[in-house]
């Protein structure tokens, strides 16, 4: 590992100074993905500017009934707040299918959001990689891709972003709140990752030198009834093949309301709008959900070794909204 300086924030307005002092200077939360990437040589800051002290690991009730998260809430936190399992229990299920529990301890919700790909390309400074060294190419598209992306992906990358979190927010309309030293801003998490296009390399919408502040849930009567279900290739701590972030409403046998995310098929967490389209108020049954599953993945373009993701994810769909219609059936 690089040498590298090291400075501990105390607040946000000295955080954002010590990073535009520096511009190779990077924000450090709990470190589970930065510091690995660094020993990796992936990443290289010149200085890490501490931001595990600032006040920003309440979580809060908001005057409309949704809620407030700092982004230093270590993901143990959040997964144990009750407002959390009461309100989005998807989301404290994703959380803790999200990594082990040392993990957890450390890792925190800003981090998780700004955690990068673990492409084996991206990960391994020996290999070329458009995201790594942009117009270096992506050689997983010939190479090793079973865990790559089928939904959004492009010729010059077909890596996944791992988060499970991030997939259960995206669910649930999250925006994300952070601050630069023009002043705050949000985004919405559906703008807040960057389509691959060209340019792999740019991941988020954020202003350079942003420092993400919180995350706001806005408040959603059907993510009380929600889940997250991840498919890995073992029973411990592994990162996702395929998983889904699903949240029914059904009334008199119909969907009223739906909420669909899927994790593991594309650079981002995927917001399955196709599939919200074709449920909504259409008969809560196998044969919908089936429909609504195809409909979404009828713009898969998955490679010749991640073929299967398709059936899975389609499986994945039927399965879960079965068992969310069975219980409100209850």
């Amino acid at each position: 590992m690089r040498e590298f300086a090291y400075d501990r924030a105390v607040d946000v307005s000295g955080a954002l100074a010590l990073l535009d002092a520096d511009p190779g200077a990077r924000f450090l939360g709990g470190g589970t993905n930065l510091v690995d990437l660094m020993k990796a040589g992936v990443e290289r800051p010149a200085r890490l500017v501490d931001v595990r002290e600032l006040p920003l690991d309440g979580i809060e009730v908001t005057a409309d009934g949704g809620l407030r998260i700092g982004a230093t809430v270590t993901n143990s936190d959040l997964a144990a707040h009750p407002e959390v399992r009461r309100r989005y229990p998807a989301l404290a299920q994703a959380v803790l299918a999200g990594a082990s529990g040392q993990l957890r301890n450390m890792a925190t919700v800003g981090g998780n959001l700004l955690q990068r790909t673990r492409c084996g390309y991206f990960t391994d400074v020996t290999k070329p990689c458009n995201k790594r060294v942009p117009g270096s190419g992506c050689p997983a598209i010939e190479g090793e891709h079973h865990n790559h992306a089928i939904l959004g992906a492009s010729q010059h990358c077909v890596a996944i972003h791992p988060s499970d979190m991030g997939v259960a927010l995206t669910a649930f309309d999250a925006v994300v709140s952070y601050e630069t030293a023009d002043g705050p801003g949000t985004l919405p998490l559906a703008d807040f990752y960057l389509p691959v296009g060209e340019t792999p390399h740019r991941e988020t919408a954020l202003p350079p030198g942003a420092l993400i502040t919180g995350v706001t849930l806005p408040p959603a009567a059907v993510a009380a009834r929600s889940r997250y279900r991840k498919v890995r290739e073992r029973a411990s701590y592994a990162f996702a093949i395929g998983s889904i972030a699903a949240a029914l409403d059904i009334r008199d046998g119909v969907v009223r309301d739906v909420r669909l995310a899927f994790g593991a098929v594309a650079s981002r967490p995927w917001r399955a709008t196709a599939a919200e389209r074709v449920l909504t108020g259409a008969p809560a049954e196998a044969e919908t959900f089936a429909a609504a599953a195809d409909a979404e993945l009828a713009a898969a373009k998955p490679l010749p070794h991640n073929a299967y993701k398709v059936t899975l994810m389609r499986n994945l769909v039927v399965a879960v909204l079965t068992e969310l219609a069975e219980e409100a059936a209850r």
